[in-house]
């Protein structure tokens, strides 16, 4: 499965120069399908520099490399296919209250 795709790749491109804002949109979600890790892309520069929220053993906001995810999980990692986007703070509070999965 790609994990990036044209549209992807053109929403969080366009996205970079926002940096950490809050109010951007999240475009993809990506996860380990052995696991409880999730990551939802808010921009990049490329696929070695993503920005966006992390859910792991906490929520944070970060940076993370796809290209190292895919070294790191190989298969196991995926894109959510339906995945609808939401803005990045309503994300945040989601998944802070424990509502989103």
């Amino acid at each position: 499965m790609k994990l990036l795709t044209k549209e992807i790749t053109k929403k969080a491109t366009e996205q970079f120069d926002k940096g950490s804002d809050m109010n951007q949109m999240i475009v993809a979600k990506y996860f380990d399908k052995s696991g409880d890790w999730q990551w939802f892309l808010m921009n990049m520069e490329d696929e070695d520099y993503c920005w966006g929220i992390v859910k792991g053993f906490a929520v944070e906001m970060g940076s993370f490399s796809l290209t190292e995810l895919e070294e790191v999980y190989g298969r196991r990692l995926e894109r959510d296919l339906y995945f609808e986007q939401v803005k990045a703070k309503d994300l945040w509070k989601q998944l802070n209250n424990g509502e989103f999965v």
